[in-house]
């Protein structure tokens, strides 16, 4: 059987498409959480501070402050002996400190809620939170339990993982 130059040109485009396909899917499964201050530094915070994504999906936290430095640091006992506020599958992982306009990548897989912080700026209320998957997804794990390692009123500002999941993403000025 001879291949006509259809069939060249159509099995080399199909070609190109699934060698396409990988890329155009990591493009679209990579999530931007910009960290912010006021030009003082008075106020500091993560944008979005609550958002949902599909497991396999990379968050890149960009330092977008032209003052402070900041991490991205979950809560787990691998960093500063904190209390797990990530699920049990989930590897943690700390940014380190981030200069204006550098970022860092972390992919997550594990159904559940993430809680982070920014090491420098937990106290003034810098932390975030993300919901990967949903409820019924095999091996999710929900929020943790208040712990006393984290302020109540801190813990409080945190928006509600229903909430997270309802509207997708929400901002500081959306909490509810």
């Amino acid at each position: 059987m001879t291949a006509t130059r259809r069939d060249l040109l159509l099995s080399g485009g199909g070609l190109l498409a699934a060698l396409a396909a990988p890329s155009l899917l990591r493009a679209q499964s990579v999530e931007v959480i910009a960290m912010k201050g006021t030009a003082r530094g008075e106020q500091v915070w993560f944008s979005p501070r609550g958002l949902a994504v599909a497991a396999g999906t990379t968050l890149r936290f960009i330092n977008r402050d032209p003052v402070n430095s900041h991490t991205a640091t979950s809560y787990a006992p691998a960093f500063y002996d904190r209390q797990r506020r990530i699920p049990e599958a989930a590897e943690a992982w700390d940014s380190g400190f981030l200069l204006p306009d550098e970022s860092f990548e972390v992919t997550l897989q594990a159904p559940g809620v993430y809680d982070y912080y920014c090491i420098p700026h937990e106290s003034a209320g810098m932390l975030g939170r993300i919901v990967v998957g949903r409820p019924e997804d095999p091996g999710w794990q929900d929020a943790a339990p208040p712990t006393d390692d984290i302020a109540p009123d801190l813990l409080a500002a945190l928006p509600g993982v229903e909430s997270i999941l309802e509207e997708g993403r929400i901002d500081r000025e959306e909490q509810r």
